[in-house]
């Protein structure tokens, strides 16, 4: 019997210096917390890196017709080779609709546990992700919205509006001492969401600082149609003072008519951030003073969160458990003084 009482006499020394350790630990010595701080934070970001449950993922996405599009394709393939326990299946891009629908259906017998899509039409495809989800798989959608909130566990976008707002900013800053200039404005596909949302950021952001779009011309996303809606422009325009076009892809066109033409008075804007655009920037030599990102990587991070949502893992950035429900991408502006940040990422146009 008195062996008990020794063993708790024991138990209480032990618990007391936990107590003191835990005390110790706890202090209010500024360099012990953030030590420990560092240390909690490496470990919560480096576990979600760490292998885990094998994760196959179909990706489909539209055909890679120009720059970006193909961008989106290397960037997600890229991604999933950095992971042991992921696989990836890849679809050929198509833009039929049947097609990608035929694809994600194809991934859905095969059992995948997530699929990352990238509708060619969100309406069009949203019936077979909700078929998707039903059946189990994780959905993941990219750039273009399904319309319902069933289709997909969670969406990454990018910022249409504040690329506008972004490109409109920047203008009113370079042109801040002339209240009367002149900005032209080249837009994309004028029937798609994507292109009135764009245009309308670019209002409201020259509003704000007294200017407005005096000229404007449609394109179509491409080299040629680029450089008709150019030259048009200039044409109706004999003097201008800053230049927004929306699309690094059919900037190529734009830029080969302002050539053309020989005129040198204007500031040129560029969108969605292709790398060619980049060096131009970089050199100092060209019109081009700026672009504004629409992120290529958005296949890739939706790679990335296919993985953690079937790995039931939360980005380890964040407090909350559960991956989010929609990532929206940022639309910064690069100019000569950043564009290094941004050029190792960018797409060739």
């Amino acid at each position: 019997m008195s062996v008990r009482p020794a063993r708790s006499m024991i138990s209480v020394a032990i618990a007391g210096l936990g107590v003191l350790a835990l005390a110790a630990c706890t202090s209010n010595t500024p360099k012990a917390e953030e030590s420990n701080g560092t240390a909690t934070q490496a470990v919560a970001a480096g576990k979600n890196d760490e292998p885990g449950k094998k994760v196959r993922i179909g990706f489909s996405a539209p055909a890679a017709d120009h720059g970006w599009m193909g961008s989106i394709t290397k960037a997600t393939q890229a991604e999933a080779k950095k992971y042991s326990d992921v696989e990836l299946l890849v679809a050929e891009g198509t833009n039929d609709v049947n097609l990608q629908i035929s694809q994600v259906e194809t991934f859905i017998n095969q059992k995948v546990d997530a699929i990352v899509l990238l509708p060619f039409d969100g309406a069009a495809l949203t019936p077979v992700a909700i078929k998707a989800m039903e059946a189990g798989i994780t959905v993941v959608n990219v750039d273009r919205e399904f319309d319902s909130p069933f289709a997909a566990r969670t969406t990454v976008l990018g910022d249409n509006h504040g690329m506008g707002v972004s490109a409109g900013t920047y203008v009113c800053q370079q042109l801040k001492d002339k209240k009367d200039a002149v900005v032209a404005e080249i837009a994309g596909i004028d029937s798609l969401p994507l292109t009135q949302d764009r245009s309308r950021g670019f209002k409201e952001a020259l509003a704000d600082c007294g200017l407005k779009v005096s000229n404007r011309v449609a394109a179509e996303f491409t080299v040629e149609s680029g450089e008709k809606a150019a030259a048009n422009l200039l044409q109706a325009a004999p003097k201008i003072d800053a230049i927004w076009n929306h699309d690094d892809d059919q900037g190529v066109g734009v830029m080969a008519a302002i050539k053309n033409s020989g005129r040198k008075e204007f500031l040129v804007v560029g969108g969605a951030g292709s790398a060619n655009v980049m060096r131009d920037i970089k050199s100092g030599n060209s019109l081009l003073k700026a672009t504004v990102i629409y992120p290529s990587t958005q296949g890739a991070d939706g790679v990335r969160l296919a993985r953690l949502l079937v790995q039931k893992k939360a980005l380890g950035d964040l407090v909350e458990v559960e991956v989010p429900r929609k990532v929206q991408l940022y639309a910064p502006v690069v100019t000569k003084d950043n564009v290094d940040q941004y050029l190792p990422t960018a797409f060739e146009s």
